[in-house]
C-alpha cells in the first residue's frame, strides 16, 4: 500500500472523529502556543535590558569605594573613604584605554522652587559625565571647568524635575532653586531619556560641579565613586585592568593585599543580567514543555482507544493482504497528522498571544525563528514518540483474533 492511500485512509478516520481529533491536538496547540510565548516574552526581556544597558553606555566602569561585597558583609566606613580625588586625577591622566572620565558625589533632600517641592539627590559630577552616561544637554549647557575649580552654585537638571518644579511653563534656564536650603542656578535641562526597563526614571536627575557638592553639601574630601568609559567596548577589560593597576598604585597596596575598591563594568552587569534572563527564559520554556508531554501523552491515550475500536477493521485490511508495516505506517500517520496540525495551528495562536501581550501588557517581546522551528520540531517528535507505540500493538495484532474481536 503506498503513502498516499495510507495518507487518505488516516485523513478519513481523523474527520470521522473531528471533535475527538481536534480535543487531542488540543494539548499540542497549549503546547506550542505557550512555548513559543513564553520564549517571547524571555527573549524581549533580554533585549530590553541590553537596549537599556547600551543606552546608559555599553563601555561604562564603576569604580566604588570599598572591597567587593557580593557576600553581604558589612563595611567600616573607614573602607567606604578610600577613593580620593587623585585617584580620578591619576586615572584622567594616566589611563591608556580610557576615553572619559568623572568624579561622583550625591546628596539626598528636598529641591524647592517657589511653593512647588519634590525629593530627589543631587549628583555632583565632571563635564564628562554626560559623554559616559550618553545624556545630551537640550538647552542651556553644561557647568565649566571653571564653575567646577570655583565650587559655583550651579546645576544641570532632568525633565522629571523639569515638570514637577516649573509648573507654570516658565523658563527654567536662569531660575534659582534651593536644594537644602543652599540656592542653585539653573543653567542646563537634560534631553528627555523616559524609563528604562527596570522602571526607574533616567529624566529623575540633577547635576552639579562635584566640588559644589563636597565642600557646600557634604563637606567631605572623599569620593562616593568614579565614572569611565572605555575608549571601545572591546577594551573594556583592557581599561579595568589599567584602573585597577593605577588605584593598587596610589592606595600603596601590596601583592598580597586585597583591593579596597571594586571596579565594575556594564559589560559584567549585561553579561550577568543576560545570564539571568536566560535562566528565566528556560524555566519558562520548561513549564510550558509540560503542556507539549501532556498533549503526548494525550495522543497515545486517544490512538489505544482508536486502536481497540478498530480492531475489526485491522484485521479486516490484514485479512486482505496488508502487511504489519501498513497497518504501523496507518496509525502512526494519524498520530503524526495530529501532532503536525496541532503544532501548525498552536503557533498561529502563540504568535498572536505574543502580540496580545505586547498590546495589553506592553511587555518587550521578541520572536526568535529557532523557538518557533523548535517548537514545531518538538511537537512533531512528540506525535512520533507517542504514536509508535499503539501503531506497534495495532500492527502486531493476529488477523484471525482481529476478526473475531467484538
Amino acid at each position: 500500500m503506498n503513502i498516499i492511500n495510507l495518507i487518505k485512509i488516516a485523513f478519513k478516520a481523523l474527520t470521522t472523529n473531528t471533535m475527538r481529533a481536534f480535543l487531542t491536538m488540543l494539548g499540542i496547540i497549549i503546547g506550542v502556543a505557550s512555548v513559543i510565548t513564553m520564549l517571547a516574552i524571555g527573549q524581549g526581556s533580554k533585549k530590553s535590558i541590553q537596549s537599556q544597558i547600551s543606552e546608559m553606555g555599553s563601555n561604562m566602569i564603576m569604580i566604588n569605594p570599598g572591597a567587593d561585597m557580593r557576600g553581604g558583609v558589612r563595611m567600616d566606613p573607614s573602607s567606604m573613604q578610600t577613593l580620593k580625588l587623585d585617584d580620578y586625577y591619576d586615572i584622567r591622566d594616566e589611563a591608556m584605554y580610557v576615553s572619559f572620565v568623572s568624579p561622583n558625589v550625591s546628596s539626598n533632600g528636598q529641591f524647592i522652587f517657589g511653593s512647588n517641592n519634590y525629593p530627589g539627590s543631587i549628583n555632583g559630577v565632571g563635564p564628562e559625565y554626560l559623554d559616559i552616561r550618553q545624556l545630551k544637554v537640550e538647552s542651556g549647557e553644561i557647568f565649566s571647568d571653571e564653575q567646577i575649580q570655583t565650587s559655583a552654585k550651579v546645576c544641570v537638571i532632568g525633565q522629571t524635575i523639569v515638570d514637577n518644579l516649573f509648573t507654570n511653563d516658565e523658563d527654567p534656564i536662569g531660575q534659582v532653586i534651593r536644594f537644602n536650603k543652599i540656592p542653585f542656578t539653573v543653567i542646563g535641562v537634560l534631553e528627555a531619556k523616559g524609563y528604562n526597563s527596570m522602571g526607574m526614571d533616567q529624566d529623575e536627575v540633577v547635576l552639579a560641579p562635584y566640588t559644589t557638592v563636597m565642600k557646600r553639601l557634604l563637606a567631605i574630601t572623599y569620593l562616593q565613586g568614579i565614572y569611565c568609559s572605555a575608549l571601545t567596548e572591546d577594551m573594556t577589560d583592557q581599561a579595568t585592568e589599567e584602573i585597577t593597576e593605577i588605584l593598587r598604585t596610589n592606595h600603596k597596596l601590596l601583592d598580597s593585599d586585597d583591593d579596597d575598591f571594586t571596579v565594575r563594568s556594564q559589560q559584567e552587569l549585561s553579561t550577568m543580567m543576560s545570564s539571568t534572563t536566560d535562566l528565566m527564559t528556560i524555566l519558562l520554556a520548561c513549564i510550558a514543555g509540560i503542556s507539549l508531554v501532556v498533549g503526548g501523552i494525550g495522543i497515545m491515550n486517544i490512538m489505544y482507544v482508536s486502536v481497540t475500536e478498530r480492531t475489526r477493521e485491522i484485521g479486516l485490511r490484514m485479512s486482505v493482504g496488508a502487511r504489519s508495516i501498513d497497518i504501523l505506517s496507518q496509525f502512526l500517520i494519524e498520530a503524526i497528522i495530529i501532532s503536525v496540525t496541532g503544532g501548525i495551528i498552536g503557533i498561529l495562536i502563540g504568535v498572536l498571544a505574543t502580540y496580545l501581550v505586547k498590546l495589553i501588557a506592553s511587555w518587550p517581546v521578541y520572536i526568535q525563528t529557532w523557538s518557533v522551528i523548535l517548537s514545531f520540531a518538538v511537537c512533531t517528535i512528540t506525535g512520533i514518540f507517542f504514536g509508535w507505540y499503539p501503531a506497534r500493538k495495532a500492527a502486531n495484532l493476529d488477523p484471525i483474533d482481529a476478526i473475531r474481536y467484538e
